[in-house]
C-alpha cells in the first residue's frame, strides 16, 4: 500500500518571532525530504521520515540546535527562575507511601522533600526505620528510578525493576533481605512488566523479544511470561506464556495464597484473555477462563476454590463475579457485586473487598465482607479522590489515600472491623488550601449537546473578568479517568493567580466503557470537541479569555492539544503538547504503538478509517498562513512509548508555517523518557520553563 520515494530536499525555515528580550528569533534549518506515502490512492507527504531515525548525528544535531534556541529563550524570561524558586519551595516537603507487611519488616516510601527519587526504608517493630533501597544512589544524575518491586513468599528475598534515562526498558535484580547483598543474575530486556515470586524459588516477569534496529523506537509486539528460577541464568528462564500467539501484553500474577498463577493477555490497552494455573499440581495445564479479547477482566482475590473477577462483561461500568477455579468459564459465573450506574474500582484487603465508585469522577467507597455483604460505607475526609485500601487477607489493618486539587495527599489508617479511620501520615505543605476554592460544574458539547463534568480550581475571590490565566488540562483516552489530586506545581500555578480546569471529557472512563468507546476510533473527534466545549464554556463565563488561555496534556492528551490547536487556534494564546501522539498515520509502526489501535484504530485498515484519522492527525494538519498559539513542544530524548519523533514532525512543521510572531519552540529533555521516574530536580525546571513560557506569551511582564 506504500510506495515511498527518498529525494533529499534542503530546505531552511525563515519563521521568526519575537522573544522575550524583543530579538527576532530565528529557528535552526529542518531540512525536508521529498518521501511520500501512498495511502488508497491519497499521495501524503513526509518531509521530515529522517528525523524518526533517532540513532543519527543528523537527528542529534537537529534536537542539539533546538535545544539551544528553546533555552536560549527561555532563559531571557524576567521570572523563570523566581518560579523555579517558588516550585522548590512548594515541593519540598515529606512525603510519605503507605506501608505495607513483608517477612519481618514493615515497608514504606519516603522522599524528604526535593529528592530526585523515593528512598524505600523498611522498620522492624518499634526500630528506627532504616534505608533499603535509594535510588538516588543508582546514578549520579538521578535518571535511574525504582520500577515494579516484589517480595518473596517469606520476605527473605526481593526482585526489583530499574530505569536507566527513563527508558521502559528494564533490569531486574535479585537482593537478599537480610544481608541486604545483590544474588544471582541481573535480568535485562524486560519491558512492560510486573514482578511476581512463586514461593521463595524464583519470579515471573514479561518482556519482548529483542527488537531489531533502534531499542527506542523498533516495533514490539510479541510479549511472553517468563519465570526466573533463582540461582540461574537468565538463558535458562522458561517461557510459561505466550510463545505460541503473538500478544502485545502479558502479566503474570501469583495469587496470594500461592495456589494460582493468574495470567492476562492482551493485542491491545482494551479487552483481555484470562487463564489460570493450579501451581499445587506438577505440570497442570492453563484453564481458560475468557479466551477473547472482547472484554477486560482481571483475578482481585480467592477464597480457596473460589475466585472474585473483576469484569465489564455485560457490565460497562464492571462488576465483581464468582467462580470456581476447577470450571471458571463465563457461563458459569455468578454476581457478586453486580453492575451499578455508577463506575466500580474494587480492591481487596483484611478480609474484605472495598468498592470505590466513581461518581462524576469523584469518589466513594463501600466495604463488603467476602460473601457479599455490606457492611458500611467508608466515611471520606471530602470530596474527591480516594485510593488504596490494599493489604493481606491477614492484616488487621488498611491503608488508604485522599486528595483533590487543593487538599495534598494525606494517607488514613482504617479499621476494617469498626470502619473507623484515622490521620497516618499527614504532610506539611506550604500551601494554604482554604485560600482557594476547587469546585464542581457541567457544560455541553457544542457540537452534539453531551453534558460533562469539569472541576475548576482557583484563588478565593476571583474577578470574573476574563482576565485570569488559565490552564485547560485533558486527556480523553485508553479509559483513564481524571479524578482530582493534588500537585505542588499546580499549586505554585495557582498561587501565581492561575486557574487550573481538568474537563472529564470522553475516551475517559469516568463513566465506564459507553463513555470510552464515545472517544475511540471514528468517535474520536468527540474528544476534541467535548476539550474545545470546555474552553468555550469558561470563556463564556468570564473565567478566561483567549488571550489568557492555555491548553496543556501529555501522551494521548498531547494528541488532544495538538488536535484541538490546529483546529481552533483561534481559542487559546498558548498550547502545551507534552510527549504527544502527533502522527496518527505511523503511531502503530513504532514500539508497542500498534497496541493502541484499539482507541484509535490505523490508517492501514480502511481508506475510510485513514480519511477520518488523516483529518485530525496533528502532524498533517499544520496549514501555512494560519497564527498559531505560542507552542512549546515538550519531549524526552529517552521516550520509548511515544518516541519523540511525534514531536519533532509537528514543532518543526509548526515552526515552518507559523504565520504569526507567536514562537514554535520544542524542549527536548535528554536522558528522559515518558515521564515515569523523572528526577524532580528536572521536573521542577520543567515546570519553570512551562509556566514561565505560558505567562510571558500571555503578556504578563510580572508576577506576585
Amino acid at each position: 500500500m506504500k510506495n515511498v520515494l527518498i529525494l533529499i530536499i534542503v530546505s531552511t525555515i525563515f519563521s521568526s518571532c519575537s522573544g522575550p528580550s524583543g530579538k527576532k528569533l530565528t529557528y535552526p534549518v529542518s531540512k525536508k525530504t521529498d518521501v511520500k506515502d501512498n495511502y488508497f490512492g491519497t499521495e501524503v507527504p513526509d518531509p521530515y521520515r529522517w528525523m524518526e531515525d533517532d540513532r543519527s548525528d543528523e537527528t542529534a544535531s537537529w534536537v542539539a540546535e533546538q535545544n539551544k534556541v528553546t533555552f536560549g529563550y527561555l532563559e531571557t524570561i524576567p521570572y523563570r527562575e523566581e518560579i523555579k524558586k517558588r516550585l522548590e519551595k512548594m515541593w519540598n516537603y515529606e512525603k510519605f507511601t503507605a506501608p505495607y507487611k513483608k517477612g519481618d519488616y514493615t515497608y514504606f516510601s519516603r522522599n524528604d522533600g526535593l529528592q530526585n527519587q523515593y528512598v524505600l526504608y523498611r522498620q522492624k517493630d518499634n526500630e528506627e526505620p532504616e534505608v533499603f533501597l535509594d535510588p538516588n544512589k543508582f546514578s549520579a544524575d538521578g535518571t535511574t528510578s525504582l520500577g515494579e518491586i516484589d517480595f518473596s513468599s517469606d520476605g527473605s528475598k526481593v526482585s526489583y525493576s530499574i530505569s536507566e534515562g527513563g527508558s521502559d526498558w528494564r533490569k531486574v535484580i535479585v537482593m537478599d533481605t537480610k544481608t541486604k547483598e545483590i544474588i544471582g543474575d541481573t535480568i535485562v530486556d524486560v519491558k512492560f512488566s510486573g514482578l511476581s515470586w512463586q514461593g521463595n524459588e524464583g519470579f515471573y516477569y514479561s518482556s519482548y523479544d529483542k527488537p531489531e534496529g533502534s531499542e527506542l523506537s523498533a516495533k514490539t509486539d510479541h510479549h511472553k511470561l517468563y519465570f526466573h528460577k533463582l540461582g540461574t541464568p537468565q538463558n535458562e528462564d522458561k517461557i510459561i506464556f505466550g510463545a505460541d500467539i503473538k500478544r502485545r501484553y502479558v502479566g503474570g500474577e501469583v495469587t496470594e495464597d500461592g495456589n494460582y498463577l493468574v495470567v492476562t493477555a492482551a493485542i491491545s490497552t482494551t479487552g483481555n484473555e484470562l487463564y489460570i494455573k493450579d501451581l499445587k499440581k506438577i505440570d497442570s495445564k492453563f484453564i481458560t477462563i475468557v479466551g477473547n479479547f472482547d472484554n477486560d477482566h482481571n483475578i482481585i482475590d480467592n477464597e480457596g476454590q473460589k475466585l472474585f473477577i473483576m469484569t465489564n462483561l455485560n457490565a460497562p461500568n464492571t462488576r465483581i463475579v464468582t467462580a470456581d477455579a476447577s470450571n471458571p468459564g463465563v457461563e458459569n459465573w455468578k454476581d457478586f457485586i453486580p453492575e451499578t450506574e455508577n463506575v466500580l474500582l474494587p480492591s481487596t484487603g483484611a478480609g474484605y473487598i472495598f468498592a470505590e465508585y466513581m461518581i462524576d469522577a469523584i469518589s466513594k467507597v463501600f466495604q463488603y465482607d467476602m460473601n457479599g455483604k455490606l457492611i458500611r460505607e467508608i466515611t471520606l475526609p471530602g470530596t474527591g479522590t480516594a485510593s488504596g485500601f490494599g493489604a493481606r487477607r491477614i492484616d488487621k489493618e488498611v491503608y488508604y489515600s485522599f486528595t483533590n486539587y487543593i487538599t495534598p495527599s494525606t494517607i488514613f489508617r482504617l479499621d476494617p472491623e469498626t470502619g473507623n479511620s484515622e490521620v497516618f501520615k499527614k504532610p506539611a505543605v506550604a500551601f494554604k488550601s482554604e485560600d482557594y476554592e476547587s469546585k464542581q460544574v457541567f457544560y455541553f458539547n457544542v457540537t452534539d449537546g453531551t453534558r460533562i463534568p469539569m472541576i475548576i480550581t482557583y484563588k478565593k475571590g476571583i474577578l470574573l473578568n476574563g482576565k485570569n490565566p488559565t490552564m485547560l488540562y485533558g486527556y480523553g483516552g485508553f479509559n483513564i479517568s481524571q479524578t482530582p489530586s493534588f500537585s505542588p506545581a499546580n499549586a505554585v500555578w495557582l498561587e501565581m493567580g492561575g486557574v487550573y480546569a481538568v474537563p472529564n471529557i470522553r475516551g475517559g472512563g469516568e463513566y465506564g466503557e459507553k463513555w470510552h468507546l464515545a472517544g475511540t476510533k471514528m468517535n474520536k473527534q468527540n474528544v476534541f470537541d467535548d476539550f474545545y466545549s470546555a474552553a468555550r464554556w469558561l470563556i463564556g463565563e468570564n473565567y478566561t479569555s483567549p488571550e489568557f488561555l492555555a491548553i496543556r496534556g501529555g501522551s494521548n492528551g498531547g494528541l488532544l492539544v495538538g488536535a484541538v490547536m490546529t483546529q481552533h487556534p483561534e481559542i487559546m494564546q498558548v498550547a502545551l503538547p507534552a510527549v504527544g501522539v502527533m502522527d496518527m498515520l505511523r503511531y502503530h509502526t513504532f514500539t508497542a504503538g500498534a497496541g493502541w489501535a484499539y482507541d484509535y484504530g490505523t490508517s492501514e485498515e480502511s481508506k475510510e478509517m485513514f480519511e477520518y484519522i488523516y483529518k485530525y492527525s496533528p502532524v498533517h494538519n499544520v496549514k501555512s498562513g494560519v497564527e498559531y498559539p505560542a507552542t512549546l513542544v515538550t519531549t524526552g530524548d529517552h521516550d520509548d512509548r511515544v518516541v519523540p519523533a511525534h514531536s519533532f514532525k509537528f514543532a518543526a512543521n509548526l515552526q515552518e508555517k507559523q504565520a504569526g510572531n507567536n514562537p514554535v519552540l520544542i524542549r527536548i529533555e535528554t536522558k528522559a523518557g515518558h515521564g515515569a521516574g523523572t528526577p524532580v530536580s528536572k521536573t521542577i525546571e520543567q515546570y519553570a520553563d512551562i509556566f514561565g513560557f505560558t505567562l510571558w506569551n500571555m503578556g504578563i511582564k510580572k508576577i506576585d
